[in-house]
């Protein structure tokens, strides 16, 4: 839609509240951070939400909170968030163990870009894990086949993962599960697309000659077994992956799809990885946190999205929602009005529905929930625009 539509159509929403960020919001889970452009504020939300996952499951030695966690440059600054957590006394890592997504094959486990050495440098090293609770695979076993199966073995040991924290490539791929990746398959070995070295390359000095054309990785069944899967995706780079992702069907060249099928599992993204979906989707997705927030209460609701109880709640409580506004400036033009020449609307009718005309000095009307839940999607337009549903991320507490 360009902007000049978008201005015509732009509601009043000066007393819509703000959605709490952090909300979970149904079995396959896709959070915005709305207004946000930055994640650095995406970074934040997921690091917080490990910290509180932990915090919650309140871990011991005998049962311990099992992470997945992964490598490249997405997660680097969850990693400095989780780091100033615990030095901050906020969270204890003494009884978590963790387990690396994927490793290099043949990169001696000392190399700067090895996935052992990237792990400790941002995470390990600055935390209290125990050694014995950290779980990397080995891209120098004599063999490989067995290493897989031994850290498939040492998963279920621990009694599977809790929480698997992952990013995915602009092809959709994720840990090494590349393009074509068995939905099904477990840890193994695996080539690496050409595309994924040449992402590789600038770490090593942008010569993709240096870069390990095979990996190490946990299978795309590993990541479903999971008792929960937490998912980063930031940048229009990643747009069409997302897309894919949440738009069409499970396909294993696209292989972050297959969440779709699990039954707790959310995506964390900025708006410019949203740039693909249709404008419909993300509203959908939104209206469904400000339903929570507004009717359900965040009181009600449990850190993972689960309703846990209906204290306070009334289904017949109103609900304040915007209504269209004319713009001044816009209103008399018709290249910004949709009127063609002759006076007639030369909008197309399915994209751009006809709205109800309100009353030019009424700024906001009071319906039901009932009402409110048939017509979301004339209630949240313009909320990417409007100031008071930028996420509180940005003021540095998401929840």
């Amino acid at each position: 839609m360009c902007p000049k539509r978008m201005a015509k159509r732009a509601p009043a929403m000066q007393q819509l509240a703000a959605p709490a960020a952090g909300t979970k919001l149904a079995e396959f889970d896709f959070k915005v951070l709305s207004g946000l452009n930055d994640p650095k504020a995406v970074a934040y939300y997921t690091a917080n939400y490990v910290r509180q996952r932990i915090n919650e499951f309140k871990p011991t030695r005998k049962r311990p909170f099992v992470l997945g966690l992964p490598t490249g440059s997405t997660p680097v600054e969850v990693y400095w968030h989780l780091v100033d957590f615990y030095k901050r006394g906020e969270v204890s890592f003494r009884n978590v163990i963790t387990f690396s997504m994927d490793e290099y094959v043949g990169l001696p486990r000392s190399h700067p870009e090895s996935y052992c050495s990237f792990m400790y440098r941002h995470l390990y090293d600055h935390i209290d894990l125990r050694p014995e609770n950290i779980h990397m695979l080995d891209g120098n076993a004599d063999d490989l086949a067995a290493e897989c199966q031994r850290y498939e073995n040492k998963i279920k040991d621990v009694g599977g993962i809790e929480l698997f924290l992952g990013g995915i490539g602009p092809d959709g791929h994720i840990a090494f599960n590349e393009p074509g990746s068995s939905l099904e398959s477990v840890t193994r070995v695996k080539t690496l697309a050409y595309e994924t070295v040449l992402a590789n390359a600038r770490f090593f000095g942008g010569d993709v000659n240096k870069v390990p054309k095979l990996a190490l990785t946990v299978g795309v069944g590993t990541v479903r077994a999971a008792r929960e899967v937490l998912l980063i995706i930031t940048g229009a780079h990643k747009a069409v992956a997302l897309a894919k992702c949440i738009e069409e069907g499970v396909n294993h060249m696209w292989t972050v799809s297959v969440i779709q099928l699990h039954p707790s599992a959310m995506v964390v993204c900025d708006e410019d990885a949203t740039l693909e979906l249709h404008v419909k989707t993300v509203r959908y997705f939104k209206s469904i946190e400000q339903v929570q927030e507004q009717l359900i209460g965040r009181q009600n609701i449990s850190l993972k999205g689960s309703i846990s109880r209906l204290s306070g709640y009334d289904p017949g409580q109103t609900y304040r929602v915007a209504v269209q506004q004319p713009v001044a400036d816009v209103a008399s033009d018709p290249e910004t009005t949709g009127e063609s020449e002759d006076g007639t609307d030369d909008y197309d009718d399915e994209e751009y529905p006809e709205e109800e005309e309100q009353d030019g000095d009424q700024n906001m009307t009071t319906s039901s929930s009932a009402d409110m839940l048939a017509s979301s999607s004339s209630e949240i337009k313009g909320t990417s625009q409007n100031g008071s549903l930028v996420s509180a991320a940005t003021a540095g507490n998401p929840f």
